[in-house]
């Protein structure tokens, strides 16, 4: 079997636990490289996982290893930087998620993915998860019908990082750019990716780094400057050219009851998607509960294995289920939202 030679952009925390750990389960993968700013840490992933080849940067892993692609799981505003190396070096490339940390960002790298004619796919695992994917089948046959409203939350009570997550100037923003988007955008993938129009949001950080006693915090390698100045809420309406709407909320902390759940509705149906998939509907005149059963899967080892069959070649560009268009596109409904906040207004989404 044909592998595809893999180098890793940054030894952080979704690299060594989420990345990684799939990869090792995937065949038509190998991982011959690793690099990371602090090259202490790609030396230590090389070590537990095995990896023959570790650097400093991505410019000498592109210089020195023989590879096929890319996977970015650096911190946010090195994804541009990671990109546009692979990209001018013939790289196929995979990005965590969110593409970038700003619009002009995501903008560039789809320049420069776009100029070298490489594959690109953007990591965002809901796409990949069970419940949705289910769901998605359901979509697709027209049980729904049109879907004109959305409603996604994804809320934590206190639940924020630390280190480099509440950089902004190296995250982009607080959760509704880390949590934030996989809620919105599993929302936005079921209701079809129609084109955003205009976005109205606000955000707020009355807590910031709260002391509060027993809360788990995921550990975010330190930032370069130390900064705290992410939000710790967002909440606010996406508009689609089709006419339809979102609603979204996300937070770090909140005084409220932690949520995680995406509901559509539609012109035949609606849905529910955490944490199972039920359609309400009606049938022979009367309303109708149905849950819609699937079989349970690691979403980052079945999206990693989508793309290294995709950078294989065995997934045509066409069949790309996150291309660089739609990334870009996700990334204007990121930057909206910030933009609307910061200008206490609803903004345009204009992207041509």
């Amino acid at each position: 079997m044909k592998k595809i030679r893999i180098g890793i952009c940054g030894a952080g925390n979704i690299a060594t636990s989420a990345h990684l750990p799939s990869y090792q389960k995937i065949e038509e993968a190998e991982i011959v490289a690793i690099c990371d700013i602090t090259i202490e840490r790609a030396k230590a992933a090389a070590e537990k996982f095995n990896i023959p080849n570790y650097y400093g940067s991505v410019e000498e892993m592109l210089e020195k290893c023989e590879l096929d692609a890319v996977d970015i799981c650096t911190w946010n505003n090195g994804h541009e930087t990671c990109a546009i190396a692979a990209a001018k070096a013939g790289k196929a490339i995979c990005c965590e998620k969110p593409m970038a940390a700003s619009l002009d960002a995501a903008k560039r790298m789809m320049a420069a993915v776009k100029e070298n004619g490489v594959k690109f796919m953007l990591a965002v695992p809901n796409r990949w998860a069970a419940p949705n994917m289910a769901l998605k089948e359901v979509i697709e046959s027209g049980e729904l019908g049109d879907i004109y409203l959305a409603r996604t939350q994804n809320i934590r009570r206190r639940g924020t990082p630390t280190g480099w997550f509440t950089d902004k100037k190296v995250s982009g923003g607080g959760p509704v750019i880390d949590i934030g988007v996989h809620k919105i955008d599993a929302a936005w993938f079921l209701m079809g990716c129609p084109k955003p129009v205009a976005v109205s949001a606000m955000t707020a950080a009355p807590f910031g780094n709260y002391q509060t006693r027993d809360c788990s915090r995921w550990q975010g390698h330190p930032s370069p400057e130390g900064n705290f100045d992410t939000e710790d809420s967002g909440a606010g309406i996406i508009r689609f050219e089709n006419g339809a709407m979102m609603i979204f909320e996300a937070t770090w902390a909140i005084n409220g009851p932690g949520l995680g759940e995406t509901q559509l509705y539609g012109t035949k149906a609606g849905a529910i998607v955490d944490p199972k998939p039920i359609v309400y509907g009606e049938k022979f005149g009367w309303l109708s509960d149905d849950e819609v059963k699937f079989t349970d899967c690691n979403f980052f080892e079945n999206e990693l294995r989508y793309f290294a069959n995709y950078a294989l070649g065995n997934i045509s560009e066409e069949e790309n289920k996150y291309p660089i268009e739609q990334a870009v596109q996700m990334q204007s409904m990121l930057q909206g939202i910030y933009d609307s906040a910061a200008a206490k207004r609803e903004v345009k989404i204009n992207l041509d």
